[in-house]
């Protein structure tokens, strides 16, 4: 088969993504271009990493429009060069221009989360207008089978595949994880924002009860403070002095923090997917998470390596919580299991999964069942 030149629009250059793209760029057979619309999200703060030669950010700037960012490109690249497009977001002039302007001969291939359900009337709105070019696609990606299933059910007339986010995990792999005897305290941690999206509240209580009744447990938060000060509020001093929080940690420092931890814990309310999730995997930490975790979904087998309890339940996450304090040797035990799952995760791996969905597209073949 003839090389394939194919061309990426996404956001900003995140440690996940640009993962998955420096090992795309790495196949033979595939030309990579990706274009970013800006160097840095305001409520996602990663340092700035070097781009390669097949990267680059594109001139312009954001607007908040129904509560979304939507980006203004000042100057678009040529997409038309491109045998495949791959559109990570709707919400920019490029995209949507894009959409309406491309070769009849181009295919076009959608990468996203699912789809968050909106709260406002304005923002449902939004959301449909941004969205209602998907119908124009070639394939849908979705990333995790939560977001498939969604997309199946939105989209039924277009080939839908799964490829969750691959990311470099090494540093996680190799780092030792902590013998469970070395203390009778069990750290739960939980890794970003601390937001009311993400479940914090939610743990914050759940922590809260589990030390009232006596257990030698400790929480340990790592991310951006938000509203850290108003959920700590009406918890208990016992509780309080036994939350640590580290603030932001930049991503080449997280295998230290995760390596101090006994288990893991995502409690959102809503998280498209959760590159945190990988992350814990590969640290050898058992997993809770709930039921509007993407990665839940893919990563976490329940009853092996974790748990997916339902969202805003408190009452559900104390009971998992206490069965890891019952018994450490659960902890080694649901540990281990994530550490070996987490080695089919691989950048490498990844690509070679995108490397069979755009061969099919491209051969129009795009059957979605083995992939």
């Amino acid at each position: 088969m003839n090389a394939i030149d194919v061309g990426i629009v996404s956001v900003v250059p995140s440690p996940y993504q640009q993962d998955i793209f420096h090992a795309l760029a790495n196949c033979e057979g595939l030309f990579v271009s990706v274009y970013y619309l800006e160097h840095e999200s305001p409520d996602s703060p990663w340092p700035r990493s070097a781009l390669r030669s097949f990267e680059r950010v594109l001139p312009g700037f954001w607007l908040s429009i129904g509560g979304a960012r939507f980006h203004i490109v000042t100057h678009s690249p040529k997409l038309d060069r491109h045998d495949v497009i791959i559109l990570n977001s709707l919400t920019s002039s490029l995209s949507q221009t894009y959409l309406r302007k491309r070769r009849s001969t181009q295919k076009l291939i959608l990468w996203a989360e699912p789809l968050r359900t909106q709260s406002t009337s304005l923002r449902r709105a939004t959301q449909r207008l941004l969205t209602s070019p998907i119908k124009k696609s070639d394939a849908i990606v979705a990333i995790g089978s939560w977001a498939r299933s969604c997309y199946q059910r939105q989209f039924p007339n277009i080939p839908t595949f799964n490829i969750p986010y691959h990311c470099e995990l090494e540093s996680f792999l190799t780092r030792s994880t902590k013998p469970s005897s070395e203390t009778s305290e069990t750290i739960f941690l939980f890794c970003g924002q601390i937001i009311p999206r993400k479940g914090v509240d939610v743990l914050i209580r759940a922590f809260d009860a589990v030390v009232m009744a006596g257990a030698p447990a400790r929480l340990l938060l790592v991310g951006r403070r938000a509203d850290l000060d108003e959920m700590l509020r009406p918890v208990s001093a016992a509780a309080k002095g036994r939350i640590s929080y580290e603030g932001f940690i930049a991503p080449d420092r997280l295998p230290e923090v995760f390596a101090r931890a006994d288990v893991f814990v995502l409690p959102s309310r809503h998280d498209g997917w959760g590159v945190v999730v990988n992350q814990a995997m590969a640290a050898g930490l058992p997993i809770i998470c709930t039921d509007a975790v993407g990665a839940g979904f893919d990563l976490v087998r329940n009853g092996v390596n974790g748990f997916r309890i339902p969202a805003n339940d408190p009452a559900k996450l104390v009971e998992v919580m206490n069965f890891f304090l019952e018994d450490k040797q659960r902890q080694s035990k649901f540990g281990a299991a994530s550490r070996s799952l987490a080695a089919e995760w691989t950048p490498q791996q990844g690509a070679e999964k995108w490397l069979m969905v755009l061969r099919r597209v491209m051969a129009q073949d795009a059957n979605p069942t083995s992939v």
